[in-house]
Parts: structure tokens; sequence; C-alpha cells
């Protein structure tokens, strides 16, 4: 506890990030103050929204300024509290800083149940990502049994539940990634009756023979030309829930666009941006769905991890890259005494 290793936005990126982007300083451990918590990080998370902070126009989260230490969700354990609700030793969950050492105020902090598997599950299916499917599915889709449902970034930790919660609601499920790796990782690990390769594959063709009857609801996590081949092949009052744009976050200049509307005129379909963070007040409703169903085994998970706090940043520019099947998280240190 002499030193605290913590990154701090050093440039704001030009076009996707690189490690110049990034600067890691040492501190002091800081002391918690009334009703403060004291946390030593185990697990960290990136996420792909991080890239809008980085920005300096206005987002749905507030940009980080150059020389702010960055933050994101973390899993760790408890070394000092002044809050009641929490003592030494326990292990919690909340929005802090990208460093081993962060003091946040208790009431800010979840304390972590995953029944059973690991903690860094509580950054992953049973935390954000899983919340965002959850609610994506069951309010925003809204499908009903026998719908074909198509999701887009379908291995991430974001589309890799949303096609399995499909498939629970009885609906077949095709899951757009990149690589063949991927691919078999959704038809044989999460049960979706059929992947689509973009990296080698026309998407719209594939579409055609992925989903012959055409595309009921559609969970987009990218935008830009694979959001572009779904529209094609949607039916008349179709749902589209617009996650994530991760297609175009690096982009400088804003595209072309949106060029498909017209096809919303045609099929009477809808198109509803959503944010996770409007559901807050049933996120335990959430959870404890989530939670049920991976003890059941109705929903799988996998997760890429990178060791060492010093790796965020190469964890981080990897989301960009299609390097993640599943939740990306950083193993900041696995095992210690608090």
């Amino acid at each position: 506890m002499d030193t605290n290793r913590q990154f701090v936005l050093a440039q704001r990126p030009e076009g996707k990030p690189s490690d110049d982007d990034f600067d890691l300083v040492e501190a002091e451990v800081p002391d918690p103050g009334p009703r403060e918590v004291l946390v030593r990080t185990r697990y960290l998370s990136v996420d792909p929204y991080m890239r809008g902070r980085m920005r300096a126009g206005e987002s749905y989260a507030e940009p980080w300024a150059v020389g702010d230490v960055l933050q994101g969700a973390v899993v760790g354990a408890v070394v000092e509290s002044n809050h009641p609700e929490f003592a030494a030793g326990d292990t919690v969950t909340g929005n802090l800083r990208w460093a081993d050492y962060a003091v946040a105020d208790g009431d800010d902090l979840v304390g972590v149940e995953t029944g059973g598997v690991s903690d860094s599950a509580a950054l992953g299916v049973l935390g954000m990502p899983g919340r965002t499917a959850y609610f994506g599915v069951t309010d925003v889709l809204d499908p009903d049994p026998g719908d074909t449902v198509v999701v887009s970034a379908a291995a991430g930790a974001v589309g890799s539940v949303v096609g399995q919660i499909a498939s629970l609601n009885g609906c077949r499920v095709v899951g757009i990634a990149g690589g063949d790796e991927k691919v078999a990782h959704l038809e044989d690990d999460l049960g979706f009756d059929v992947g689509v390769n973009y990296a080698e594959a026309d998407v719209s063709e594939a579409l055609a023979d992925a989903a012959p009857d055409g595309v009921d609801g559609y969970f987009d996590n990218v935008g830009g030309p694979i959001t572009d081949a779904v529209f094609e092949h949607l039916n008349v009052r179709a749902s589209v829930a617009v996650c994530g744009q991760i297609a175009l976050y690096n982009d400088e200049g804003v595209p072309t666009g949106p060029r498909k509307l017209h096809t919303l005129v045609e099929k009477r379909a809808s198109v509803e941006g959503f944010l996770v963070g409007d559901y807050a007040p049933r996120f335990e409703e959430a959870t404890e769905r989530l939670v049920e169903w991976v003890q059941n085994g109705d929903v799988a998970f996998r997760e890429t991890v990178v060791d060492g706090l010093e790796n965020a940043p190469d964890a981080f520019v990897g989301l960009f890259e299609g390097e993640n099947v599943g939740k990306q998280v950083v193993r900041v240190e696995a095992e210690f005494d608090a």
C-alpha cells in the first residue's frame, strides 16, 4: 500500500485510441473519509462506451478532461471502511478508477453476489452488459415466440446475452460476428440458430439465407454497413433496439446518413435507442433473473481476461479490433488479503 498506480487520459485520441493516449502515474493510496470505503481492485471492466468519454464533445456519459483519472466498473475487496454496510474483506462493485486502489462513497457500492460463478461476472453477464441485454430484449424489442431476432456484435459482452435471452423467449436467433471462431461459439456454445461471419460474407446475402422469413427484431450494437444490411430484411412492424454504434466510435467526421430511413416507412418499423441506466430502479429484477439463468445453464458466458493493470489500455483498444470473445476484463489482482 505504498503507492497507487492509476491511468490518466494523456491526450484525446484521433481515430482509434492508442497507448499514447494513456499515462500510468503513481500517487499515494487515498484515505477514506466519512461513509467512504477504500477498495483494492481485483477486476476492471473496459467497455466501448468509454471511447465517447475521451472526446471533448457532449455525450450521454460525461467526457473526461485530459489529465483525469479514467473510470470504469470495478470488482474489488474492501481494505478499509467507514461505512456501516461494508467491512474489510467484503467484495464489492461500483464505478471506480482505473487504479490499484480507489475510494468511493459506500452508498455507491454494491456487494457482489454471483451465485457461485467468478466474481468478474459482476462486470459482464451479471453486470451492466447483462442488464443491457435483459432490458433491450424484454422491454425494447419485446419479441414474440417464433420471431426472428438478429444481433450484431453477437459474440461480445452484450450481444452474446441478447441472443440467449431471445432464444429463451422462443425466437429464432441470428448472430453476426467477425471470424469463424466467434461464429462457432455462437452456434455451438450459446445456442444461436445461425451465425454470420461478416468478415467473409456479404451480410445481406447471408441474411437472406439465415433469415428467409425476414427480421422481426434487430439488436444493433455496431451501426454502419452491417446495420444497413440488416435494414434491407426488416419485416413489417419490425423493432430495432439501438444499443451501440462501435463501428463509428473512432470516426473523426460524421458519416453520411442515416441512409436507410426509407425502409422504416415501407415496413412501418420502429427504432428505439436506449440506455441501461434508465432502468436503474429495476436492476435487481434483471440481476436475479440473470443469476437464475446462469445457475440453471440457460445462459452461458465467456470472458476474455487480460492480466495486469498496466495492460488495461491494450485491452480497451482490443475492443475496437474484435479481439475479445464475450466480456473483456482486466485482472488487476486475483487473490490477496484485504
